[in-house]
């Protein structure tokens, strides 16, 4: 069974920081690319970010370059976003997913790469 469990959700201020965690079952997770997506209400499930398998590389949505950290503890099987100076529109479900093989260019913030989703955790920006 190859699951993924996202966690680390709540409701934050303006300006506050979360910490959420994708943790791996049933695989390596060093093995997979894995991406972090949100979605708003009545809007598209978009790229927040990456982490390769091959070298390690991140890659951030423009929107949250800066604020956003995306990590891999190998020894936990987990990955992390780290989120700072969090805004009202970082509002929504976040999820981690996983691809198995490489992505390559922008192909990483396209849902449809993932083979693996998890249940998604809820983050609320708002003062």
């Amino acid at each position: 069974q190859l699951q993924l469990v996202e966690s680390g959700g709540g409701l934050v201020q303006p300006g506050g920081s979360l910490r959420l965690s994708c943790a791996a079952s049933g695989f390596t997770l060093d093995s997979y690319v894995i991406g972090w997506f949100r979605q708003a209400p009545g809007m598209e499930r978009e790229g927040v970010s990456c982490i390769s398998s091959s070298d390690g590389s991140t890659y951030y949505a423009e929107s949250v370059k800066g604020r956003f950290t995306i990590s891999r503890d190998n020894a936990k099987n987990t990955v992390y976003l780290q989120m700072n100076s969090l805004k009202p529109e970082d509002t929504g479900v976040y999820y981690c997913a996983a691809r198995r093989r490489n992505v390559y260019g922008n192909l990483w913030s396209w849902p449809r790469m993932y083979d693996y989703w998890g249940q998604g955790t809820q983050v609320t920006v708002s003062s």
